[in-house]
């Protein structure tokens, strides 16, 4: 048969070009699926943040509030970050402000809140209207030397304003806070870390850091940056482009995933509660999936002359008045039996839940109980998967730590670069001005004759040979600066600028040096935030599955056996 519409001539419209359906569908949602994401789900693994924490921190950081200012609207800060950053609903904005302020889901908190923002037992937080925030000590670290230029800059959603690709991040963040996100075909979650167990981690990677054998691969290979990088001004220092090449340096570190277990011991919930099984930590670190065994921690306790069970904590992001119900309704059903009474006696100390047990119950069948019933004993799901160069990748304990490495690596570079123009700029103007005082008589005598400024300018550069930053800085000198004293400071100062210099060349050209300052920061921090709260216990092994066995009271019993087939337990103190 003749089919005459391959032939057909098809109708195009001026500036569209066909395309095939489905093959459009296909490019439009594997598109929207990388936004989701890059740019909205998943934490990158330098600074820890997703885009909205991100711009949240970075937003609060330009409005000075800081951990040492007042407290501002939680309105503001989300109206600042909707207008100038994030393309996105106020209401996940404030819900990402609210959980970064909450001490129940956050490690370490990093910003601090003045009001309502819900609680353990699943409340709501109030209306951004009424509460107000304002960022925590240790979150400015994560946007410390930002103005140095030491991050990537990207226009924000309308090409109107700069906004940072991450954050410098003085501190292992994505460690610390953890995070859980879902995005199209993949999701994240990261447990939280105790601080001086990942510092000391990240102090033995730097401590064993030197160059490779040469069997042994590199984690990285530093450039150190060019000459001309390093001048505050190429054409007035004169370093030509012959000067720049430098070898990169190899780093290797033998430091495998047991050495950095000896001080990563497991994650450390803000909640508490104790973890069990050291193979399944390990597992969830070598390969960034995995589960961890978590269980609430309980105590003894005798009230008036019954015993009962008093809950001190619970697993992390399990909800207190939720579990505290369904206690009570297996009570009702009778799957658990020996319960008197169960009441919630929290207060802002902490969790306590007692439990009370009846005269004739028994304790370990009781606990058995509920662990086995209830989520007072549960698995935490470990999902290790951020974005490295927006590019998502499921990560172990050991790229986590290297990648920061590499980041810290990078940010102190710049910033010494930096420090180091700003330092040699300075010096620059000081030796201009000491260059000056020694011809002081003769300089005030062109600046009196000369007709303005630009005149006094040309006469003092084409005299004396002073750059312009130089000419400039005499003409705005103060007559005070005339005295012998001033002249003392002066020299002081340049002796000063000269030692910084010096050691910043240093750690450019040498990356165990910058290790090694990085090194010290990471000390520093760590003295600063380790009183904050210890590290969870973590048993070796787990405690296995809770048998019918172990729900069984221990105690003597008399069995007896009727003619008729019968069998019947009786308690031995029946026939006392």
């Amino acid at each position: 048969m003749d089919d005459t519409r391959e032939n057909t001539p098809v109708a195009i419209t001026p500036g569209v070009a066909p395309i095939e359906i489905s093959q459009e569908m296909r490019r439009s949602y594997l598109n929207y699926a990388m936004s989701v994401i890059v740019t909205r789900a998943l934490p990158d693994i330098r600074d820890g943040l997703k885009p909205v924490h991100r711009r949240i921190l970075y937003a609060m950081h330009k409005l000075g509030l800081h951990h040492t200012a007042r407290f501002s609207k939680s309105a503001k800060v989300v109206g600042e970050v909707l207008g100038k950053y994030h393309p996105h609903g106020d209401v996940p904005v404030y819900d990402s402000l609210v959980r970064m302020a909450q001490t129940f889901s956050m490690r370490y908190p990093l910003i601090l809140g003045q009001g309502n923002f819900g609680s353990i037992d699943g409340d709501s937080p109030a209306a951004m209207r009424y509460t107000e925030v304002k960022l925590t000590k240790i979150s400015q670290e994560l946007v410390s030397d930002i103005d140095k230029e030491t991050v990537d800059w990207t226009d924000n959603f309308d090409a109107t304003l700069k906004e940072p690709l991450f954050l410098p991040a003085a501190v292992p963040n994505l460690l610390l806070m953890g995070a859980e996100g879902i995005a199209v075909g993949m999701a994240t979650r990261i447990p939280p870390h105790n601080l001086t167990e990942v510092v000391d981690a990240i102090l033995y990677m730097i401590d064993n850091a030197k160059a490779p054998e040469p069997d042994q691969s590199s984690i990285f290979t530093y450039q150190a940056p060019r000459l001309y990088d390093l001048s505050f001004d190429p054409q007035l220092e004169g370093i030509s482009p012959s000067e720049e090449e430098v070898p990169g340096q190899a780093v290797a570190c033998a430091a495998t995933l047991d050495d950095l277990m000896k001080f990563v011991t497991g994650p450390d919930f803000p909640t508490g509660a104790h973890i069990f099984g050291l193979e399944d930590i390990k597992q969830a670190y070598a390969t960034g999936r995995g589960k961890i065994m978590v269980r609430g921690v309980m105590e003894e306790e005798t009230i008036g002359k019954r015993e009962a069970i008093i809950i001190k904590e619970i697993p992390y992001q399990t909800n207190k008045a939720n579990l505290i119900a369904k206690i009570a309704d297996l009570v009702r059903d009778k799957k658990i039996v020996g319960i008197s009474d169960l009441r919630d006696e929290s207060d802002k100390d902490g969790i306590r839940v007692v439990i009370e047990l009846k005269k004739d119950a028994a304790y370990n069948k009781v606990l058995n109980n509920l662990f086995k019933h209830t989520e007072l004993q549960s698995s935490y799901p470990v999902n290790m998967v951020a974005l490295i160069g927006n590019i998502p990748q499921t990560v172990s304990l050991q790229t986590i730590l290297e990648e920061y490495l590499k980041h810290r690596i990078e940010v102190v570079k710049r910033r010494s670069i930096f420090e180091l123009k700003a330092a040699k700029r300075r010096a620059h103007i000081l030796e201009g001005l000491l260059k000056a005082l020694d011809h002081i008589d003769q300089i005030i005598d062109i600046i009196k004759k000369s007709r303005d400024e630009n005149v006094a300018r040309e006469q003092l550069m084409a005299q004396f040979g002073f750059s312009i930053l130089q000419t400039q800085a005499i003409l705005d000198m103060q007559l005070k600066r005339l005295t012998g004293l001033e002249r003392g400071k002066l020299e002081e100062e340049l002796k000063a600028l000269q030692e910084t210099i010096n050691f910043l060349h240093g750690i450019l050209t040498d990356v165990f040096l910058m290790l090694g300052e990085i090194k010290k920061q990471l000390l520093e921090n760590q003295k600063s935030y380790t009183e904050m709260l210890e590290g969870l216990k973590v048993f070796k092994n787990r405690p296995g599955e809770i048998s019918s066995e172990q729900l069984i009271e221990d105690k003597q019993v008399i069995v007896t056996l009727t003619n008729e087939g019968y069998i019947k337990t009786v308690p031995l103190d029946t026939f006392k």
